[in-house]
């Protein structure tokens, strides 16, 4: 999932300069042709929304039948070889990584444009990304060999609510970036209107002055937060945890080529993803040269 600061205006609209100011013009297609492409972009979401919440389930053994640790709360299934399930799962953890992070980077998206309407590129990485967890729902091995397991009910609960906590900021942080734009909603349904998207800008609201990834934050909150860790949740925290260092620094990259000194300023003065009381700003102003 991309944690970011900027939406880059789509590349499917033809840029014209005139007298060096930059005219965005929407590429001719039919009315029934960007239609259909809000429908692609609707169900790409509604496939997240029902992955995110089994992925939520399926990292806390609730409610779902098939789960991190095999059968959800009614108790884990058998395990096969702890080798073969640890091979299983590397390999599950590693295609997300490579798909995730591959998809989002610049040079992806301007091959796959070749062939997809700029207005789809996102809706097409939010379907890879939840096909992707999809296969890791269906062939994660079981390991259920415990690693911690807290018995007191308060540090259970203190436990569940940090989970919570964790799932919610994940949330609420795509809501301070433009939800409906962050999965591919918003670019199809300006498509549709034949209205131009907004030019880059760089912001930093709520919890963006504190740290530079609130959203990764949220999950690696989410990913650790549990009173039963076993080796399985631990492998798949551990992986996940792994793309979020690697995969930001990535996306940082791009930010610095995109936002040059601004972000390089914002590096320095805003820790990544947890806060530090003397490192915040108030707003962008503060990161002005």
């Amino acid at each position: 999932m991309r944690d970011t600061t900027f939406e880059a205006a789509p590349a499917t609209l033809e840029k014209i300069t005139l007298e060096k100011t930059v005219v965005l013009r929407p590429a001719a297609q039919s009315t029934l042709g960007r239609t259909l492409m809000v429908g692609y972009s609707s169900l790409c979401y509604l496939l997240f929304l029902g992955v995110f919440l089994y992925l939520i389930g399926f990292v806390s053994n609730l409610l779902v039948p098939v789960t991190i640790d095999g059968a959800g709360s009614a108790g884990a299934s058998a395990a096969g070889p702890w080798g073969m399930a640890l091979a299983v799962n590397l390999l599950l953890l590693l295609a997300f990584g490579v798909q995730h992070s591959g998809m989002a980077r610049v040079g992806f998206k301007k091959q796959i444009t070749r062939f997809l309407p700029e207005a789809m590129e996102r809706s097409t990485y939010v379907l890879m990304s939840s096909l992707v967890f999809v296969a890791i729902f269906a062939f994660w091995q079981p390991m259920p060999q415990m690693v911690w397991q807290l018995e007191q009910p308060i540090l259970r609960g203190l436990a569940y609510g940090a989970f919570a906590m964790g799932w919610a900021l994940v949330l609420l942080s795509t809501f301070l970036l433009s939800h409906f734009e962050l999965f591919g909603l918003k670019q199809t349904w300006n498509h549709l209107q034949r209205r131009l998207p907004s030019l880059p800008t760089f912001k930093t609201p709520a919890f963006y002055r504190w740290v530079r990834h609130p959203l990764m934050t949220g999950f690696l909150i989410a990913m650790w937060a549990t009173p039963d860790l076993t080796a399985g949740r631990a492998l798949f925290a551990a992986g996940m945890t792994a793309y979020i260092l690697v995969g930001t620094r990535f996306e940082e990259k791009d930010l610095v080529r995109f936002f040059g000194e601004t972000y390089r300023r914002y590096q320095k003065k805003v820790p990544a993803f947890f806060p530090n009381p003397w490192k915040r700003i108030s707003g962008p102003s503060d990161l002005a040269g």
